[in-house]
């Protein structure tokens, strides 16, 4: 569902002089000199489950939000960094970034090799997302229906299924999930399974349906 609201005024938005477009992020994280890369585990809770923290919008304006959870690479935000910053009118429009650079590693074993040996060189870096995580902000005395197409062709692009939304989209969507969960009539829910273990469903649920009932994965 598209909100194609015109903000009320323009005058009290401000567009930075500076650094109104994506800046650039690094490929590889930058470590003091003498300090080897640390390798790490698959870590998948990192992209599992609900994003508690940056899932608003600082500017209440625009953005792309993840729909669920997933790994960015280096390559897919170059294409999220060219693609907005080639359309976007500097002018009296402005982006930022509200994701890391990519600073997880990713292991990779060699063509051929047996197994064993120990763990694999680093082979490149993540960014871990989780679903609700805001990407990108994209702001400034502009409307919704101009910069949807915009931010529509970047969000199709991405790893994971992604969401154009607007502050008054948020607020609608909470919305609409609270009205489900109160018209719901059904008291037979998965929250409701698993905290009374019906059927014996703790031998099989994971412990991640503890935590979301279902909801993440």
């Amino acid at each position: 569902m598209k909100n194609f609201a015109t903000p009320p005024n323009f005058r009290d938005i401000e567009v930075p002089k500076e650094r109104q477009k994506l800046r650039f992020l690094e490929k590889v994280p930058q470590y003091p000199n003498g300090v080897r890369a640390p390798k790490m585990t698959k870590r998948i809770d990192l992209i599992r489950g609900e994003e508690e923290i940056h899932n608003q919008l600082i500017h209440k304006q625009y953005g792309i939000i993840a729909l669920r959870g997933g790994m960015l690479r280096w390559g897919h935000l170059e294409m999220v960094r060219l693609g907005i910053g080639r359309k976007m009118d500097t002018n009296r429009m402005f982006a930022i970034w509200r994701i890391d650079p990519p600073w997880k590693p990713r292991t990779k074993k060699g063509q051929g090799k047996r197994m064993g040996g120990g763990k694999g060189s680093i082979d490149h870096y993540v960014t871990p997302v989780k679903a609700g995580r805001v990407i990108v902000e994209l702001g400034g005395k502009c409307t919704f229906e101009e910069v949807y197409p915009l931010l529509e062709v970047v969000a199709h692009k991405l790893p994971f299924p992604a969401l154009v939304v607007s502050q008054e989209l948020l607020k609608q969507r909470k919305a609409h999930e609270e009205l489900l969960e109160q018209e719901n009539q059904n008291r037979y829910t998965f929250k409701y399974l698993i905290q009374n273990n019906l059927m014996g469903c703790h031998r099989w649920a994971r412990k991640i349906d503890h935590e979301y009932y279902g909801k993440y994965y």
